[in-house]
């Protein structure tokens, strides 16, 4: 699916950021527990890399993190992408860090705060590592006791998790959870990069760079020249996108 393509000339708009030349990537939005579309979605990438390989270009597959919550099968996520990092079968693979990660890793810092996670999908999370989820709201001394027994159950993931990096970039596109500060693009502030900013998705083109990010869910991806979000609410919709970027744009999809 052929979106843009080059241009050049008199009153032609600027070129389009572009990848390091030799890559090829493919940028997956929000998995939320969908192991079911996550698996799709990487035969469909090995498949579309196959289809190219003749080009010579190196695939790197990068997932914008909010691997985790909501779906029901956030621990066979984890344990399919964990064991895929770094030089896989489908080339380099790099998961960021989503403000769902950070939430739960926030859980086992600080247990007493962990309402907020559990209402928005940490229970699902919960309960697909084999933790009991209480009937009730958990006093002080419950949410303690769940971090410690979700912290038990991670077993090796736990480091995973701690390990994902804030952003990752190829070239002249960035890729990041939720969005950059378009005054301070080159800055990682945690906050904006894992939380977004409510005007980022209104903003327009940052120079120099296309901004690829998950977290603001529509029923269709957004691509444009400079900015490109690609989480179209999988856990839901049942639909997971990835972007291919290399020297054109395309779209792939999971469905179920």
């Amino acid at each position: 699916m052929r979106l843009f393509g080059h241009k050049s000339g008199a009153g032609t708009p600027p070129p389009i950021p572009q990848p390091a030349p030799g890559d090829r990537l493919y940028v997956v939005g929000d998995v939320h527990g969908r192991a079911d579309l996550l698996a799709t979605m990487l035969r469909r990438i090995a498949a579309d890399f196959a289809f190219r390989v003749g080009d010579g270009r190196r695939p790197k597959v990068i997932l914008l993190g909010d691997i985790i919550d909501r779906g029901d099968n956030s621990r066979e996520v984890v344990q399919a992408l964990s064991g895929l990092v770094g030089t896989g079968p489908i080339g380099e693979l790099t998961v960021l860090m989503g403000n769902h990660e950070a939430a739960l890793l926030q859980f086992l810092h600080a247990p007493e705060d962990g309402a907020r996670w559990l209402r928005y999908g940490g229970v699902q999370t919960l309960a697909s590592y084999g933790v009991p989820v209480p009937a009730s709201t958990p006093d002080a001394a419950g949410y303690r006791a769940l971090a410690a027994r979700l912290r038990d159950a991670l077993g090796d993931h736990l480091a995973f998790l701690q390990s994902l990096p804030l952003s990752w970039r190829s070239g002249d596109v960035l890729c990041v959870h939720a969005g950059i500060d378009p005054d301070d693009p080159t800055a990682t502030d945690e906050e904006v990069v894992l939380w977004g900013r409510a005007d980022f998705p209104r903003t327009g083109p940052v120079a120099g760079l296309r901004v690829v990010h998950g977290h603001y869910d529509a029923p269709e991806p957004v691509v444009t020249a400079g900015r490109i979000c690609v989480d179209t609410g999988a856990y839901y919709t049942g639909r997971l996108t990835a972007v291919r970027l290399d020297d054109d744009t395309g779209l792939i999809t999971a469905e179920r």
